[in-house]
């Protein structure tokens, strides 16, 4: 699915649901809160297949969705087994793609610990580097490994997050958990210019732009909900003779 079939379908699904509260059908948040006027898109020169969770679709703040958005020639695809999904089958079986998953584990190419050759030659230069990420929480994740049988020989690639995550608004197992967005945004930075992608460039950071705008408009939200919740009370001041 492409971001114009996606917008679409998103479309459709507005004008036939019930009528609580408007959504933005792209980004699907309120439009007080819509971030869309933010994005501007980019092509990594890497494919990123992204496979979203039914639980992360309902999410306020969904990062797989909001990468999605942002980049160019990009997949949103949902599901929880995807062993026999038609759109992930496609992509697979185009030998004209070379496809790795981002998933860590012992199995895994620690791209953090290779030299810049190194990554490269990991890739084949005559194919188009196609890389499958899981939007959902490690359980999910692990979840969705278990059942998708079309990706479980997928060559694996992680990283060493190189400072803690800026997800504040949701709780993280620990602070190197990474949200989608941000980790896709680090794995460009690895091996996007291993991949024709000009890294120094720093456009993949439009993704990084579009993420803490939205998590410091929750953040804000957050706070004005606590002072509306805890009022202080007014205490007469004292004074001592």
């Amino acid at each position: 699915m492409n971001v114009q079939e996606y917008l679409e379908q998103r479309k459709k699904h507005s004008e036939s649901a019930p009528v609580y509260r408007e959504l933005c059908t792209a980004c699907i948040q309120p439009r007080f809160s819509c971030y869309c006027h933010r994005i501007q898109r980019f092509d990594p020169q890497i494919d990123f297949v992204i496979l979203i969770h039914p639980i992360e679709v309902r999410r306020r703040i969904a990062t797989g969705r909001m990468s999605f958005l942002c980049m160019e020639n990009s997949f949103l695809i949902r599901g929880q087994d995807y062993s026999e999904d038609e759109q992930v089958n496609q992509i697979l079986n185009d030998k004209n793609r070379q496809c790795v998953i981002l998933y860590p584990g012992r199995n895994s190419k620690n791209l953090t610990e290779m030299t810049p050759e190194s990554r490269a030659q990991l890739f084949d230069p005559t194919k188009k580097l196609t890389i499958f990420v899981i939007d959902g929480t490690w359980l999910t994740a692990k979840k969705m490994m278990r059942q998708s049988k079309n990706l479980t020989e997928l060559p694996r690639i992680c990283f060493n997050p190189e400072k803690p995550s800026n997800f504040r608004v949701r709780k993280q197992p620990h602070a190197a958990c990474y949200s989608t967005l941000e980790a896709i945004h680090h794995t460009i930075e690895l091996v996007g210019e291993s991949q024709g992608f000009a890294v120094e460039s720093r456009a993949h950071d439009r993704l990084l732009t579009v993420f803490d705008s939205m998590v410091e408009l929750q953040l804000s939200f957050i706070r004005k909900a606590d002072e509306a919740n805890n009022p202080q009370r007014y205490r007469r001041p004292t004074f001592r003779a």
